[in-house]
């Protein structure tokens, strides 16, 4: 099952109201599409991120046809490689440092929604190769029961008294990326982690840092007082725990904003049935359906959700420090030297 790593910035984008992104698809995508008659996915099964009223959806509306099999990033990529000319996938949804990876192993084709000028710059590849379709930013998700002074900040955190909850930095890109953003909050960045791993090595030494997965069984059991979560992930553990238990608060003095980028297989055996999904999963209706899956859409600040899923993300006040990662090469050579570098840097300070 992947992991969803996955909340958008404020766009300085003028709003548009331009009939075109709430109505039908262009007519000869559309007609190609249906004459294809299925597409078929990888990493993108029912349960994850509401993808399932998507797929509705395109049966419902458009007579597509649809199948999945779930897989990781990089299983994706690897997929439509060895396969090529056999591909038995169309689309596949990855994590976004796989977007570029991707499109260097040449096995993307183009392709630009209709809404395209929505995307923020940063969120999208200029030849429309890839575009984030939703975003995860950095969170704390809080148990009230435990936590009497909420921390809002990284430096609140830091001069409580609460157990922070992480997981483990070596293989899991949440608790990664929770220690680049707060390498942002603490003045450091991609290429300067010392800042980030010098904070969770006075949580370790104040032996208030946890390990633990901070997942819906540790949350639910009282094992997390405060947890370091994508707000996806937060949002969705507290509502299916108890609404009224939990906060999910976005770190004011700093985060860092990810997602998750479709990629439309060169190989495709339906790549109409292909581009015709992503442009409506880029549309009003298909950024809807994520919200409704607690999956923040690239658009937020250009649709109007209904009032039960706006009621299931938070508001965008609260990501007005949250950043997309400036240099994403950067943080790739940081992230593989990361495991050693939290070994020397907070895991000795637990062992005193």
């Amino acid at each position: 099952m992947k992991q969803l790593f996955a909340s958008v910035l404020t766009s300085a984008l003028v709003l548009s109201a331009s009939p075109a992104f709430a109505a039908e698809p262009p007519a000869a995508l559309l007609k190609a599409a249906q004459a294809e008659g299925t597409v078929n996915s990888v990493g993108m099964p029912d349960d994850w991120a509401n993808w399932k009223a998507t797929w509705s959806d395109l049966n419902t509306k458009y007579a597509l046809k649809h199948s999945d099999t779930d897989m990781s990033s990089a299983q994706e990529i690897a997929k439509f490689l060895a396969e090529k000319d056999n591909a038995s996938a169309d689309i596949g949804d990855v994590g976004a440092a796989f977007g570029p990876v991707a499109v260097s192993k040449g096995v993307t084709q183009p392709y630009k929604p209709t809404t395209w000028d929505q995307v923020p710059d940063w969120a999208k590849d200029k030849d429309g190769m890839w575009a984030l379709a939703y975003t995860g930013t950095i969170a704390f998700i809080i148990d009230k029961s435990q936590v009497k002074d909420e921390p809002h900040s990284w430096a609140d955190l830091l001069n409580s008294k609460y157990k922070v909850t992480i997981g483990d930095v070596s293989t899991a890109a949440q608790a990664a990326n929770g220690v680049l953003a707060a390498t942002y909050a603490m003045g450091g960045n991609e290429k300067d982690l010392k800042p980030g791993l010098e904070y969770f090595g006075k949580l370790a030494k104040a032996g208030r840092l946890s390990l633990t997965n901070p997942v819906i069984a540790s949350l639910e059991k009282g094992e997390v007082q405060v947890g370091v979560v994508w707000d996806f992930n937060g949002l969705s553990y507290r509502d299916k725990i108890d609404k009224t238990r939990f906060d999910v608060v976005i770190p004011s003095d700093g985060s860092i904003t990810s997602g998750y980028t479709t990629i439309i297989n060169k190989f495709a055996k339906h790549p109409n049935a292909a581009k015709l999904a992503r442009e409506y999963i880029f549309s009003d209706a298909g950024q809807i359906n994520l919200a409704q899956g607690y999956a923040r859409p690239i658009r937020a600040d250009h649709i109007t959700l209904p009032e039960d899923a706006k009621a299931k993300l938070l508001p965008s006040s609260e990501y007005k420090n949250a950043h997309p990662i400036a240099d994403p090469a950067a943080w790739d050579k940081s992230a593989k030297t990361l495991p050693r570098m939290w070994q020397e840097n907070v895991m000795i300070n637990m062992q005193q």
